[in-house]
C-alpha cells in the first residue's frame, strides 16, 4: 500500500518514529566518539607518570606531662563551698607533694563559685538551693613515670573522702621537630622503592620527580592505625609511633 492510500494518523506516527530512530543513532555517535576520547585523555595522563605513597614510623617516649585535676563541692553558703574546697585541694598538694612533686611543677588555678538555683517547670523560682565552688590543681612535669605513678596511686586519696576528679594526665613528646625530618626522608625513600617496584612490574623505568606532597604526622599508641585528616594526637600513653606519610609524582619511562 503507497503512503498515499494510508491515513494521515499512520503516515505522521511513521515520520516521528523515523525522526526518534535517527536522533538515536546521533546521540549514539556522539557518545561513542566522546568515550573515545575520554579514554584518550585518561590514557595520556596515566602516561605522564605515577603517584605513590610512601611512609615511615618510628617508636618516641612522652618526655613531657601535664595532669590536670579538679575539686567540686557544694555547700549551703558561698564561704562554706570555698573553704570545702580549699581544704580538699590542699589534701591533694600535700599528696602530690609527699609522692616527689616539687613545688614549681604544681600550679593552682582560681577559686570559681555559682549558685544551684531552682526550676519548677523549667522556670527558674529565685531560690538558691546551695552554692558549688570548684578549683584546678595542674602538674606539668617530665618526669612521666613519676606522674603515671601518682595517677595510677590516687584512689587512696579518693577513698580518704578527698572529693577530685581526676581524668588522667596527658603525655606528650618534645622532639617531634627533630624527629620529622628524618620521618620525611624515610617516607620519600618508601615512594621511590614502591614507584620502582610498580614502573618495572610494566617493564618501564623511574624518571624525575615531579612533586611531592607531606602528609600530616600521625602520634598515636604503639601499633594504633588510628589517623586523622588533619594529623592524631593521642596522649594517653606514654610510649608512641609517629608515623610520616607522603605522596610522590614520578614521570616514567618506557
Amino acid at each position: 500500500m503507497s503512503e498515499l492510500n494510508e491515513s494521515p494518523i499512520i503516515t505522521v506516527e511513521r515520520r516521528k518514529a523515523v525522526t526518534i530512530m535517527v536522533a538515536s543513532v546521533i546521540v549514539a555517535l556522539a557518545l561513542g566518539v566522546g568515550l573515545m576520547q575520554v579514554g584518550s585523555g585518561f590514557a595520556s595522563r596515566s602516561s605522564d607518570g605515577i603517584t605513590v605513597t610512601g611512609s615511615s614510623k618510628t617508636s618516641a617516649t612522652a618526655d613531657n606531662a601535664v595532669w590536670v585535676l579538679s575539686v567540686n563541692l557544694s555547700a549551703q553558703n558561698v564561704g562554706g563551698a570555698v573553704a570545702m574546697v580549699n581544704s580538699d585541694v590542699a589534701a591533694l598538694s600535700k599528696y602530690l607533694a609527699t609522692g616527689g612533686i616539687p613545688a614549681d611543677a604544681l600550679s593552682l588555678g582560681p577559686v570559681s563559685t555559682s549558685a544551684n538555683e531552682e526550676y519548677i517547670n523549667g522556670n527558674a523560682t529565685g531560690r538558691v538551693l546551695s552554692y558549688r565552688a570548684s578549683r584546678d590543681v595542674t602538674v606539668r612535669s617530665k618526669d612521666v613515670q613519676l606522674v603515671s605513678k601518682l595517677s595510677q596511686g590516687i584512689g587512696t586519696l579518693l577513698q580518704s573522702g578527698i572529693h577530685v576528679n581526676n581524668y588522667g594526665p596527658q603525655y606528650y613528646i618534645s622532639n617531634l621537630p627533630d624527629l620529622r625530618p628524618k620521618l620525611m626522608s624515610d617516607a620519600m625513600k618508601d615512594a621511590k622503592t614502591r614507584a620502582e617496584a610498580l614502573t618495572k612490574a610494566v617493564d618501564g623505568s623511574l624518571g624525575s620527580l615531579v612533586s611531592v606532597k607531606a602528609g600530616p604526622i600521625q602520634i598515636t599508641t604503639p601499633d594504633s592505625t588510628m589517623t586523622a585528616d588533619y594529623g592524631a594526637y593521642d596522649t594517653t600513653t606514654i610510649e608512641k609511633t609517629v608515623t610520616a606519610t607522603v605522596a610522590v609524582t614520578f614521570k616514567t619511562k618506557g
